[in-house]
């Protein structure tokens, strides 16, 4: 399934407007992140005065995209009352929003009437949708790369229409 996907960097490198990222689960078990998330779970805390000490490489990335005029934002639909893992989603974002990004966050009973896909996804240039595909309990098991006009319309409607009702991450309070 992921064989013929070419990296993150690669496809966000191509990018020359907009780049958005729908999640949609309550929990992710991806290698890294799953590390900080048992560190946090035991007190771990990120310092907002210690640029140097957050993901690395990523949030570069997300900086430099940014700096080339690219509007990078995502949204997150949550189940509330909101997971552990959410609560350490939620504690980490500024340092999402300190690159450059725009984060809101949707209450799931919210979007109960918005048309969305059955993954998560990023869209690039309106144009380019990569897939992720989790396994039950989180774990990453692969992407899809499509080109597809009609999957890359829903995806940007679907976007659009949780961004607008979604609360900005400076006034989404954790239930």
């Amino acid at each position: 399934m992921s064989s013929n996907v070419p990296p993150f960097s690669e496809l966000i490198a191509g990018c020359t407007s907009s780049a958005v990222h729908l999640e949609m689960r309550d929990t992710y078990a991806v290698d890294k992140e799953r590390q900080q998330f048992e560190a946090w779970q035991h007190g771990a805390r990120l310092d907002p005065d210690d640029r140097a000490s957050w993901w690395r490489p990523w949030l570069d990335l997300i900086q430099e995209t940014v700096a080339r005029g690219v509007v990078v934002r995502r949204a997150r639909i949550v189940s509330e009352p909101v997971s552990q893992y959410i609560r350490f989603e939620h504690s980490g974002t500024f340092t999402n929003i300190a690159a450059g990004e725009h984060v809101r966050w949707l209450p799931r009973r919210r979007a109960s009437d918005i048309a969305l896909p059955g993954n998560d996804f990023w869209l690039f240039d309106g144009r380019l949708v990569r897939f992720g595909h989790f396994s039950g309990d989180g774990a990453l098991v692969g992407h899809e790369l499509c080109e597809d006009p009609v999957a890359a319309k829903l995806c940007a409607q679907a976007f659009e229409a949780v961004w607008e009702r979604a609360v900005p991450h400076d006034q989404y309070q954790i239930h």
